[in-house]
């Protein structure tokens, strides 16, 4: 086993990058106010996809001043910075087209690896709560339509006056290790050829974390677990879940595979998990993801050379 710490340290898309000053959400004209101000900074979400520039090594997100138009449009109070700063994210559709724009601009999980905390924070936070208007537009109690209210924290029942507030899923991802210290890694069904990750699945009402875990590893690959241990976690808005990684030891090495769920799963040692990503019949997850970081973790280094 490498030196990496216990935890993950420096996980993208989970580090805090600036006050979200939710206090200030329910003022009173606070989107027109702050899209009224040229000192604000305007992250434009088009789709999924934002403008990056370089900055050295990395990449930093295009923030504008406001303009006319940002007040037609579906306005997110990201908050501010230590300099007061304010952050608001707009939303405009995908173009329709092929070549509507020049550049179309970069994924989260193109650049997300790339960005400072506070663009990785700004990025993240626009894309989930985007994601969550957009299949959020009628009230789950009468049907009649809902309207966006608190900055963009909240949508409105527009009959009743019902709130209805964002959700994010939970999701546990795990290493699972058997007694030879060999990695589990899984194909999912309907991946292509060659494409393996961790185990993972959504939390189930009523149930633990820990508990969770095990129920996944015994569903997908029957195999019994113990030892669980927390390795970080992670926002990921693909489209509104949080990533809770673990560690798990399995009793045994003997697989029975969910078929529906799993197309293929195998162990591997380090020697020959390098070896399959380096002549191309493994492939893992990118670098913004704490599934190559979990993957990462059990080798103890970084996975060089693969984007």
């Amino acid at each position: 086993m490498g030196s990496f710490a216990k935890t993950l340290p420096n996980l993208s898309l989970a580090r805090p990058g600036l006050d979200r000053l939710a206090d200030r959400r329910t003022a009173d004209g606070l989107l027109p106010t702050l899209l009224s101000d040229a000192a604000t900074r305007v992250l434009e979400l088009r789709g999924d996809r934002a403008d990056v520039v370089e900055d050295g090594a990395d990449l930093r997100l295009v923030l504008r001043p406001p303009q006319p138009r940002d007040l037609t449009r579906l306005g997110l109070f990201l908050g501010a910075d230590g300099d007061d700063a304010a952050y608001v994210a707009v939303v405009t559709d995908p173009p329709t087209e092929a070549g509507d724009h020049e550049d179309d601009g970069h994924t989260l999980r193109e650049v997300g690896a790339l960005l400072g905390d506070r663009d990785a924070a700004l990025f993240t936070t626009a894309l989930a709560l985007a994601n969550w208007h957009r299949v959020h537009p009628f009230c789950a109690r009468c049907g009649a339509p809902t309207e966006p209210a608190s900055a963009g924290w909240l949508r409105r029942c527009t009959r009743e006056g019902s709130e209805h507030y964002p959700r994010t899923d939970v999701a546990v991802i795990m290493s699972v290790v058997d007694p030879d210290d060999r990695l589990l890694m899984a194909r999912g069904a309907g991946w292509g050829e060659g494409r393996f990750s961790v185990l993972a699945g959504f939390l189930e009402p009523g149930e633990s974390l820990a508990g969770a875990v095990a129920r996944e590893v015994r569903e997908e690959v029957g195999l019994e677990v113990h030892g669980v241990e927390y390795l970080g976690d992670q926002a990921w808005p693909f489209p509104s879940s949080l990533m809770v990684g673990f560690t798990a030891r399995a009793t045994t090495a003997e697989l029975t595979l969910q078929e529906s769920e799993i197309a293929e799963a195998r162990w591997y040692t380090r020697e020959e998990l390098l070896a399959a990503v380096a002549d191309g019949s493994l492939t893992v997850s990118s670098r913004v993801s704490i599934a190559r970081r979990i993957v990462e973790h059990w080798l103890g280094h970084e996975i060089a050379d693969v984007p």
